[in-house]
């Protein structure tokens, strides 16, 4: 007995000790400048994970979970890529669907200075989407009314190559089933930050204070810096790009939504990526959402999403030849 117990203390000092060291490294961590004096945030970074934007319900209000527990319900892509198939099919399930060997979601889930995390959001306590009351209704009784295959502008906007799905280009930026890259580039006067997919290309403007009037895709984007904290808010959002959907999250943006983004190093390979949405029209009240940025050497290539895509016209076509059918 007295071997165990002088076992555990040695154990409880040394993890002690662990934590006491990297506590001491994460505040003697300066954060790089630029050469304009501004927090150098600069490089290419992944968000893929396979924690989804909202908590499950078996978790309740527990935000963070073990490394144990996060092994007993499966935390790995691989069981995100398997329980994604037996949920939708596959390219077996549907016609025109594809398999796995084109999905890159992430292999882990999203954690934040050792915290493994549940859910993207972190406030409301429970981890879900605040609706308002009457909010889904509104939504998709409005979308009821609209013909879908009336022509391309009815059409998903990803399916037409404006901007990326599932919120990919954001903000807020979301991961989504591939293509989680994402590149900062920082100027004395303006910001960019593009998404791999799509290549959605932010500019926020560094010198405003005031935001356009004239609705945008990704919408219109001022910052500053707060420290060593880059603070951007986007508000005047394209009307059609209110849905933001993918297989494994599903919320919604008015045109006068605020979204406000803060970029801040935790160290030399990661950004700690917080927002918070504000939106009345949708949401009973604000919440917010935290994912890590894991720097990588990858470089971003060229992504083409007109590329051999005859989707369009197909479902197009198709919608023609029902009407035609049904006029008989």
């Amino acid at each position: 007995m007295r071997f165990n117990i002088t076992i555990s203390f040695q154990h409880s000092t040394l993890l002690a000790a662990c934590l006491f060291c990297g506590l001491l490294q994460a505040q003697d961590y300066e954060v790089p400048q630029t050469s304009f004096g501004a927090p150098d945030l600069q490089g290419v970074y992944n968000i893929a994970t396979v924690t989804m934007l909202e908590r499950g319900e078996q978790f309740g209000d527990q935000l963070v979970i073990t490394e144990e527990e996060a092994e007993r319900i499966g935390q790995t892509g691989d069981s995100y890529l398997t329980n994604l198939i037996d949920g939708v099919g596959g390219a077996e399930g549907a016609i025109g669907g594809y398999n796995t060997f084109w999905m890159d979601p992430g292999e882990r889930m999203a954690t934040i200075n050792g915290e493994i995390r549940t859910s993207i959001i972190v406030e409301p306590a429970n981890g879900r989407l605040p609706w308002a009351e009457g909010a889904l209704q509104k939504i998709f009784g409005g979308r009821a009314q609209i013909d879908e295959y009336a022509g391309p502008e009815t059409r998903p906007m990803a399916e037409r190559c404006l901007v990326g799905f599932g919120s990919t280009g954001g903000p807020p930026m979301l991961p989504v089933l591939y293509n989680n890259h994402k590149q900062i580039v920082q100027t004395e006067n303006y910001v960019m930050i593009m998404a791999e997919m799509n290549h959605d290309a932010r500019i926020v403007r560094m010198r405003d204070s005031k935001h356009a009037d004239i609705p945008k895709w990704l919408g219109d984007s001022i910052g500053y810096y707060e420290d060593d904290t880059l603070v951007v808010e986007t508000t005047n959002f394209n009307s059609q790009q209110g849905l933001r959907g993918a297989l494994r999250h599903f919320f919604y943006l008015s045109s006068s939504a605020v979204v406000t983004e803060r970029f801040s190093r935790l160290d030399g390979a990661t950004l700690l990526y917080q927002f918070t949405i504000d939106d009345p029209e949708n949401y009973a009240t604000a919440w917010t959402g935290e994912l890590p940025m894991n720097a990588v050497e990858d470089q971003i290539y060229e992504y083409a999403c007109h590329e051999g895509n005859y989707a369009l016209p197909g479902i197009l076509a198709g919608a023609r030849r029902q009407e035609y059918e049904d006029s008989q």
